[in-house]
């Protein structure tokens, strides 16, 4: 109601003026407004498409699992999930990373598009087959040029190589498995185990054996039992009870052995890096030839040097 009709009204009730005197009502008219349909119809295919969608849910629960979900990008994951699909392969066609990645092959199409713009996949003009491209190692120069425990580690590891005369190797504790950080070789050895970048599972390695060891019981056990226990050699020892038998062994002699269980023909001896508060956080390996370090003697010429490498690197006072 306008105020002119609300004053008409109150000086009629009063009497003041003949009701067929009263103006007329004034009606406000509001001109009508044509939205276009595309948006309303863009707008409800976008909401159909959360409503359908088995990644990204609109939900109303306050769990911290749907809180993560509301931070979580799911595309990104998507295109992870694409680069990841190459472990352990050169080249792959998009029907292929379909099947590896878990994606439709519309959503790998767009995917693999993006990152051979961004650099990050090459694809070939003849087969039309991808492979990860250069710029993937950008992010690994950048890791590991700035972190400073590769930067303290690199000459007590130089130093160490040079008084075992054998490949010494620092190893990261991440996502319940070792990865290869820092490798030096000191003989002519099969090229790949002087690459960086190589994950390698608790169970079966020498550094995973120390790190398990320097965890409590219930703790590695649980790790062991998660793990695709698959054996890397004919010699890997794959049972729960035979691997925690050589936990117990690393955490009795402070040092872990493997023999042969991931390389064939190749004795590793591994310490557990430790922070302050006695968390494992990497691991220290020194490698040789399973005929050279047969004798026990050899290992326990190394393991004074290897220790004090472990706790220089680690920070602790040697």
């Amino acid at each position: 109601m306008l105020p002119m009709q609300a004053a008409a009204i109150a000086r009629r009730a009063r009497g003041s003026i003949p009701a067929r005197t009263c103006p007329a009502p004034i009606v406000a008219t509001v001109p009508s407004i044509r939205f276009p349909a595309r948006p309303y119809c863009h707008a409800i295919r976008c909401i159909a498409s959360y409503a359908g969608s088995r990644d990204d849910t609109m939900s109303t629960d306050v769990s911290g699992e749907t809180a993560r979900s509301r931070l979580f990008v799911h595309s990104v994951e998507k295109c992870f999930s694409v680069l990841e699909a190459f472990h352990g392969v050169r080249a792959l066609s998009l029907q292929e990373i379909s099947e590896r990645s878990g994606h439709d092959k519309s959503t790998c199409q767009r995917m693999v598009h993006t990152l051979a713009q961004l650099g990050y996949l090459d694809q070939c003009a003849t087969t039309r087959r991808y492979a990860l491209a250069d710029r993937v190692l950008d992010l690994s120069y950048a890791f590991l040029r700035h972190h400073p425990l590769i930067e303290r580690a690199t000459p007590i590891l130089m130093d160490l190589r040079r008084t075992c005369d054998a490949r010494v190797d620092l190893s990261l504790f991440s996502q319940s498995s070792l990865v290869y950080a820092l490798r030096l070789q000191a003989r002519a050895e099969h090229y790949y185990t002087n690459l960086v970048g190589r994950r390698i599972p608790l169970f079966c390695s020498a550094g995973g054996r120390a790190v398990l060891a320097v965890l409590a019981e219930p703790e590695a056990r649980a790790l062991v039992t998660a793990e695709d226990r698959r054996p890397l050699t004919r010699f890997t020892r794959t049972g729960i009870d035979d691997v925690m038998t050589a936990v117990a062994e690393a955490r009795r002699d402070g040092y872990a052995v493997a023999a042969h269980e991931v390389i064939e023909d190749e004795v590793v001896v591994a310490v557990a890096l430790t922070d302050a508060a006695r968390r494992p956080f990497g691991a220290l390996h020194v490698a040789g030839e399973a005929g050279r370090w047969g004798d026990p003697d050899e290992i326990a010429r190394i393991l004074p040097g290897l220790m004090r490498a472990a706790a220089l690197v680690g920070g602790a006072p040697a």
